[in-house]
């Protein structure tokens, strides 16, 4: 006399692993308004190399590039702002000049 019964599996989730962050929409714009040193472009290059390992399921390659991509960012954009005030400023005194002369 053997029982039939149900059979009762229990299924544990395996532990989700924080996806690394790739910074492609940051690199992109980067890459179109804060122009010196091509640093943006750099920036997209190591963003697109991070989504890249990223669907190969390395995480590690993946923060790598990610941290990378982050800090010529970071970089990119303090250059570009600094480079804007300076312009701008500039070109006010350049102006400010032109008309104090006429």
């Amino acid at each position: 006399a053997t029982a039939f019964g149900p059979t009762v599996t229990s299924l544990v989730p395996p532990e989700s692993v924080p996806s690394p962050q790739d910074f492609v929409l940051w690199s992109y714009f980067n890459t179109m308004f804060c122009i010196p040193f091509c640093l943006g472009f750099i920036a997209l290059v190591f963003s697109i190399k991070a989504r890249d390992r990223k669907i190969a399921q390395d995480p590690a390659g993946a923060g790598s590039y990610g941290r990378t991509a982050k800090c010529l960012n970071i970089v990119a954009l303090c250059l570009g702002t600094v480079t804007t005030i300076i312009c701008v400023v500039l070109l006010i005194m350049f102006y400010g000049s032109l008309w104090a002369s006429s």
